[in-house]
């Protein structure tokens, strides 16, 4: 068996284990999200790092729908120039500050009927701890996105002693090992080829059935953005549209607007 396979495999593996150990959680989590949403209120969506991968996974997607609020701080995330300006280095180094998630959120208001939903593989890096806390100092409900092993296995580094595990409403684990790459390469020292991004994906979106499921039960059926290859190009462009409209009219109260 030559690598690829080894990691398809592993991929397959975290599948069957998201399969059969988180849809209790993800129900919890749809719950969360439904309410909020239901409620015109909004999940905000929140990662550094490649965990921006997570939040974008989310919305806007095709088969996807308002009520989702992305935050994605680029100065934490834009990993393209890896050395220089707005290099890997800084991003690594701010994601560690004590105060910036607090600051970021500044910038929001935000209040029930909302949510929070915090991505990280390990954890416990001051900027998403910190966000967690801001959502709970609020009485927002929090869901986090980890790999539990991981989380479960490092020390915290916020001054709070908390990890992203000890504040959470709901833990929604990635089911992937701790250090994230799963393949060892014959003649290697090290592991290659991460599943935190497979696990994720898996979770979100399994997650966005189930929430568009109850928003559809309680009668308020989501506006889902479709590809024209469904609906057509002229149906498919009204959507996009009716979908943003609907974006915009929920997030304008989170920028401090009322009009």
């Amino acid at each position: 068996m030559n690598s690829a396979q080894t990691y398809l495999n592993e991929a397959s593996r975290v599948l069957e284990e998201i399969r059969t150990s988180q849809m209790d959680a993800l129900q919890d989590a749809a719950d969360i999200c439904a309410q909020s949403i239901a409620g015109k209120g909004l999940v905000h969506l929140f990662g550094s790092g490649h965990s921006r991968m997570g939040v974008e996974e989310v919305f806007p997607r095709y088969g996807s729908f308002p009520g989702f609020h992305p935050i994605v701080e680029l100065s934490l995330t834009y990993h393209n120039q890896v050395v220089g300006a707005n290099g890997q280095r800084q991003a690594i180094f701010l994601e560690r500050v004590e105060g910036l998630g607090k600051t970021i959120l500044r910038n929001f208001v935000l209040k029930p009927p909302d949510s929070f939903m915090v991505f990280s593989n390990s954890g416990v890096n001051e900027v998403v701890v910190e966000i967690a806390l801001e959502a709970k100092a609020r009485n927002l409900p929090v869901i986090a996105v980890v790999s539990k092993a991981h989380c479960s296995a490092s020390t915290a580094r916020h001054s709070s002693g908390k990890r992203l595990i000890d504040l959470a409403d709901v833990v929604l684990d990635n089911c992937v090992p701790a250090g994230d790459a799963m393949v060892r390469v014959d003649g290697h020292p090290d592991l290659i080829g991460p599943g935190s991004t497979v696990g994720v994906a898996l979770l979100v979106n399994s997650l966005k059935c189930l929430v568009a499921e109850k928003l559809t039960q309680q009668g308020s059926p989501p506006i889902v953005l479709t590809s024209s290859y469904h609906i057509g190009s002229e149906a498919s462009a009204a959507r996009f549209d009716e979908c943003f409209d609907d974006y915009r009219a929920r997030v304008r109260r989170v920028y401090g607007s009322t009009e």
